[in-house]
């Protein structure tokens, strides 16, 4: 049994037989360019935030060069689109750039990279309902649906996903995370009204967005971070009431498609995680398992024949911070305890390869993986 790089993935996320482990990769550009550098890899900058992009990041350069880059270090790899933006809503004021949700965002340099980090939280000064519908809210119009099927080409023989569907985030995003922590408490009517709002668009544009896309859409990225270092970021009381309704509404659309839904989720989501799976979740990302005490075997002895396993390798101190050795016995010790029945697991780091992370480690990442995940 021979696969291409589409149908092994998708073959681990619907946890049938593979022929060997499938990898993925998330890394932030500077990485990115540090293992361009390396394998002496041309190519143009990158396209619109809409062209395909990996998992947690988008591309240091165009398509063709990510994909040499994952085609010399054998990496599977998913690619994510977006849907073409063409309203007017989208500037720069000064050193800020302003999606069409009114969101701020700022390049904040941190040494070695840089994130964009909002600044502006658009809600963040509303108090009531007629607050919030008298926001501008974003509008399927605004967008180019036609594009998808082209965009879909352009990921060749890999995986495609679309967008990003995060209701709970989006709350964080337009409030900020501290107002958006306190709503669900204090003011429980605002806050079921503004979560509908987000997620009927949500809704309604990548529904739109399946429709034009003719098929060619495998998976649609469901994220919401509900996780901290520690623990939760909100009560699974809080969860079940304010949340769950409104990610369940983007899950039952997806699968109206028959297209799978890639869960992204950080930090230590324990504590929600059979109430995802049952919500019909198919991959979990990234198995950040050093946030809060996982135990891997156990979930996946409980979870395994229902999800997913995408990611795991640990970007806080292993790849970072350890030795080639290192890398390849977690490697070793994840495929041995993930993919325990031979799928169900696509390995790569647990969220994006920082700046810093030793190449011969990123490369030891992949190498282990195609040694002990050939079946």
């Amino acid at each position: 049994m021979s696969m291409n790089h589409r149908e092994r993935v998708l073959a681990a996320f619907q946890r049938k037989p593979v022929d060997r482990l499938p990898t993925d990769m998330c890394a932030t550009p500077e990485v990115q360019e540090q293992l361009y550098e390396h394998f002496g890899i041309r190519g143009g900058p990158a396209g619109p935030s809409w062209e395909p992009r990996l998992c947690l990041s988008y591309p240091a350069r165009e398509t063709s060069a990510l994909i040499e880059l994952w085609n010399l270090m054998g990496i599977d790899g998913t690619l994510f689109i977006g849907v073409p933006y063409i309203g007017l809503r989208r500037r720069f004021e000064g050193d800020i750039y302003y999606t069409e949700w009114g969101l701020g965002y700022q390049s904040q340099h941190y040494g070695n990279g840089a994130y964009d980090e909002t600044v502006v939280y658009p809600l963040a000064e509303c108090e009531t309902i007629a607050d919030l519908e008298a926001f501008p809210w974003p509008t399927t119009e605004e967008y180019d649906y036609s594009a998808m099927p082209g965009l879909a080409e352009e990921c060749q023989d890999r995986a495609v996903g679309l967008g990003w569907m995060a209701p709970f985030y989006y709350h964080n995003l337009l409030r900020g995370l501290e107002l958006s922590l306190m709503d669900p408490l204090l003011h429980p009517e605002f806050t079921h009204y503004l979560m509908d709002k987000i997620t009927t668009f949500l809704v309604d544009h990548h529904r739109c967005a399946l429709e034009a896309s003719g098929g060619r859409i495998d998976m649609v990225h469901i994220s919401d971070d509900f996780g901290s270092q520690e623990s939760l970021l909100i009560s699974p009381r809080v969860f079940d009431a304010f949340y769950r309704p409104y990610l369940q509404r983007c899950i039952d659309m997806v699968k109206s498609f028959d297209a799978l839904v890639f869960h992204h989720d950080d930090g230590d989501i324990r504590r929600v995680l059979p109430a995802l799976v049952e919500m019909g979740i198919d991959v979990l990302n990234p198995v950040q398992w050093r946030c809060g005490d996982w135990d891997l075997a156990a979930i996946k002895e409980q979870l395994g024949s229902r999800i997913c396993f995408h990611g795991g390798g640990d970007v806080q101190q292993t790849l970072p911070f350890g030795t080639p050795a290192d890398v390849r016995n977690e490697v070793k010790w994840l495929i041995e305890t993930l993919a325990s029945d031979r799928t169900g697991f696509v390995i790569g780091p647990g969220h994006n390869l920082q700046p810093g992370t030793p190449t011969e480690n990123i490369i030891a990442l992949y190498e282990a993986a195609h040694e002990f995940g050939a079946f």
